[in-house]
């Protein structure tokens, strides 16, 4: 079996998965499951949960789109007119307690072909962050320890080198470099060398996929009944915006997606359902939520 072929049957078991992980932590709101096709080439699975006990709005989608790359992509890659396969999961959660974090994550795969149908190239990315709205120094360590737990066997260095790039990618840069939460890590472009080093990076996609649930849910787990008033739910609000700022202005993912005559409500299904934004805004001096400002900047955390 290809590794396309490979990682396509991984991402659809490991949708079944986590969505399966969140419906029996929400407790109430389950998965609804859209099937769509790419007129171009290509479809995916695009699952949504909104209005549960924990999750107020979320999606776990998977995509394997394929065809000519368009125009705007081969300049970006800077390649000839080329064919294209593109597949991977993605999900976005925004829970309803400003006191539960929102997560992101993603993993992809991606070939380009000549239009004799030679592969020309292949990589894999993706990673997972975190945006807690309230931030507990325990809660972070826990979710940077996981991940760099299952990135150690592969490589001592390689969650430092992902973390850096976490940090450096998730910034909305006309914020002054303010971060949109806590990072995560994130990699792109591996690009494996021979057979032996396309599963090894294929084991390493499986092995930072197969540790999303053990990094967030023990988070949601313990959150998730603090009680909130009006003061959290604005301040949930206003960093949500900034969370909106990143993924329409910088984010390459959305950027691909809608240049490549995606699905566009799968697309945006990353953006939350409440939002705000005030102008010139600044949280209340010595309010808690100034104090949160402090963690919109890289840091180690473990």
């Amino acid at each position: 079996m290809e590794i396309k072929d490979q990682f396509v049957k991984y991402i659809h078991g490991l949708q079944d998965a986590i969505c399966a992980g969140l419906e029996a932590e929400d407790g109430k709101a389950v998965f609804i499951e859209e099937i769509w096709e790419r007129p171009e080439g290509g479809g995916g699975k695009t699952r949504v949960i909104a209005n549960g006990n924990v999750f107020e709005k979320g999606g776990v989608n998977t995509s394997v789109v394929y065809g000519s790359l368009p125009s705007a992509m081969q300049i970006a890659f800077n390649v000839p007119e080329s064919d294209f396969l593109a597949a991977g999961l993605s999900l976005v959660i925004h829970p309803l307690n400003p006191y539960v974090p929102t997560v992101h994550a993603n993993w992809r795969y991606f070939e380009l072909y000549d239009k004799e149908g030679k592969r020309l190239d292949s990589w894999f990315g993706g990673g997972a962050d975190l945006t807690p709205y309230y931030v507990f120094e325990e809660d972070a360590r826990h979710f940077h320890a996981t991940l760099k737990n299952a990135m150690l066997p592969f490589g001592e260095h390689i969650y430092d080198e992902c973390k850096k790039h976490c940090d450096e990618y998730f910034v909305n840069k006309h914020r002054d470099n303010e971060m949109r939460g806590i990072g995560g890590v994130f990699y792109d472009y591996l690009r494996p060398q021979d057979t032996a080093d396309e599963l090894r990076h294929f084991n390493f996609q499986q092995a930072n996929g197969n540790a999303f649930l053990d990094a967030y849910l023990p988070i949601v787990a313990k959150r998730k009944d603090t009680r909130y008033g009006e003061r959290e739910v604005e301040w949930q609000e206003i960093r949500r915006g900034r969370y909106v700022e990143f993924n329409l202005i910088h984010d390459r993912g959305t950027l691909f997606g809608l240049k490549t005559n995606g699905r566009t409500e799968s697309i945006l299904m990353s953006l939350p359902p409440r939002v705000r934004w005030e102008y010139n805004y600044h949280p209340k001096e010595g309010s808690v939520e100034e104090r949160m400002e402090k963690y919109y900047k890289p840091r180690e955390w473990v």
